[in-house]
This record gives structure tokens, C-alpha cells and sequence, in this order.
């Protein structure tokens, strides 16, 4: 039975008998494991909201070569996409909407990383990192598609030095094609001809770019702020506050991780 204090990030009792049946199941065989399966998943939302190291968890946690195992293993699985496509689904259904949306959002935010200067070798091991000239940030690109409720529809990181369009065709070919998808919403940053024609021809959608109308000063731009929210809800989780990870796909997980918490907060509130 397990007596440990509970921290702000643990989920309740509901949020995790909703996660529980999304999880893969273990197989017959094999011995039982020590620590539960709900630990696990606790010491991962702790590191992700309090930004700790793995080798910092406490001491009421599982060993965490245990937690970073599990979670490297779901991640190798595609189970943290799969999960938040699943959760995305039922947030949808909650507010009246179709599961599947009909509108995308895409954007990026370049993120500073702990990393020295970049390395080609490491490039194909995706830990590589890169400057972005435009926002002077030396680090890694975070390319976001949401619907118009800001749930996530997937995410993808490169090196900072790459283009927007390169880094948003790259993000809508991973994502799983949707029948409803009608209309594609970018920023001025990806207003570029051979992108728009490239969406259209393969998706069959309407593209729109946000433009900003004032040079100066702070403005909202219609369906611009939703993306937007999205990366401040990212940051509330201060393990996303900065890059940490080596691995490009160990930063994805992360956000998905992020984002399957949020939505069982809502689910359950």
C-alpha cells in the first residue's frame, strides 16, 4: 500500500483511471514488478512540472533508472502520442465538437538549450541545435499544430536554424491525415507561395495567413492567440522552460506529457 505524502502534480484517483486503460498492458509473463505502474507516471509528471533531473526524484518515488525506463519505453512506443490523440478526443466531445478537427493552427517557438554549439554528428542522433537569426535565440524550434481549442495535434523539434516552412511541412506529413481538415492557419512567417501551394495540392485545404496590420505594439490577431496560449500553458511546466533533453524525441514526449496532464485536469477537473 503505498503511504507516501501526494504533490501538486500526482494525479487523483479519476485522472488516473482514465490513464490507466490508455497505458499498454504487460505481458503475461515476466515477474511483477516492485513499483506501481501509478508511481511511475507521478515521478513523471513531477519532473516535467518541477523541472528536476531524473537523478533528483525523491526519495518516495520509484528509483528513477526505473521511471526514465518506463518513460523511454512509451515514448519508444508511441504511446504519449497516442494517448494525447485519444484524451484530445474526448476533450472535443466534452465541449460538443467532432472528435477530429477541421481547422489547424501551426507555429513555432525557438527555445534556448544547454548545448555549446552544434554538432553535425549529433544532428543524426537528433540532438543537434542551431540559431535562429530572427529571434537570436541559440537553440532548438518547437513546431506546434493545434486545433481552435488549443488541444495538440502534434509537435515536432529541430534545430533552431531551420526554416518555419521546412520545420511546418515536416509537422503536417507526421501528423495522421484527417478527412475534416478544411482550413490551415499560419503566421506572416510562413507566408510563402511554394508552402501554400504545397498544402493545397496535398491536403485539399484553405490556407490563411495571420498578418500583423500594426508595425508596433501589441496586438491579437484573429485565431493567432490560441497557438499562443498553447506555449503558455507549455510553460507553466518548467522542464519545458528550456530545452534540458540531449534527444530532440525525448523533448516531444515531454510536451505530450505536458499536454495529457492539462487535458485530465479538464476531463476530471
Amino acid at each position: 500500500m503505498n503511504t507516501r505524502k501526494t504533490y501538486p502534480s500526482d494525479l487523483s484517483d479519476e485522472e488516473w483511471q482514465h490513464l490507466r486503460i490508455l497505458l499498454p498492458r504487460k505481458g503475461g509473463r515476466g515477474r511483477t514488478p516492485k513499483h506501481g505502474i501509478r508511481d511511475r507516471i507521478d515521478a513523471m509528471l513531477y519532473v516535467v512540472r518541477t523541472g528536476c533531473q531524473w537523478r533528483s526524484l525523491p526519495h518516495d518515488f520509484p528509483p528513477w533508472e526505473t521511471v526514465y525506463g518506463y518513460f523511454r519505453k512509451l515514448g519508444a512506443g508511441g504511446d504519449w502520442e497516442r494517448i494525447n490523440h485519444v484524451l484530445r478526443a474526448g476533450i472535443r466531445e466534452q465541449a460538443g465538437r467532432e472528435p477530429d478537427p477541421s481547422v489547424v493552427i501551426v507555429d513555432s517557438q525557438s527555445v534556448k538549450t544547454n548545448f555549446e554549439k552544434p554538432d553535425v554528428k549529433k544532428a543524426r542522433k537528433k540532438r543537434a541545435c542551431g540559431y535562429d537569426g530572427g529571434k537570436h535565440v541559440k537553440g532548438r524550434k518547437r513546431h506546434l499544430a493545434v486545433d481552435v481549442m488549443g488541444m495538440l495535434l502534434g509537435v515536432l523539434i529541430l534545430p533552431a536554424n531551420f526554416s518555419d516552412d521546412y520545420g511546418a511541412k515536416a509537422l503536417l506529413q507526421q501528423i495522421a491525415f484527417v478527412s475534416r481538415w478544411l482550413l490551415f492557419i499560419f503566421d506572416g512567417g510562413y507566408d510563402k507561395p511554394p508552402l501554400i501551394d504545397w498544402c493545397q495540392k496535398l491536403f485539399g485545404v484553405t490556407v490563411l495567413i495571420s498578418r500583423r496590420i500594426a508595425e508596433h505594439g501589441f496586438q491579437v490577431l484573429p485565431k493567432r492567440w490560441i497557438v499562443e496560449r498553447t506555449f503558455g500553458w507549455l510553460n507553466r511546466s518548467r522542464r519545458l522552460s528550456k530545452d534540458y533533453e540531449e534527444r530532440s524525441d525525448v523533448s516531444e514526449n515531454m510536451i505530450y506529457i505536458a499536454m495529457i496532464h492539462l487535458m485530465l485536469r479538464r476531463l476530471h477537473h
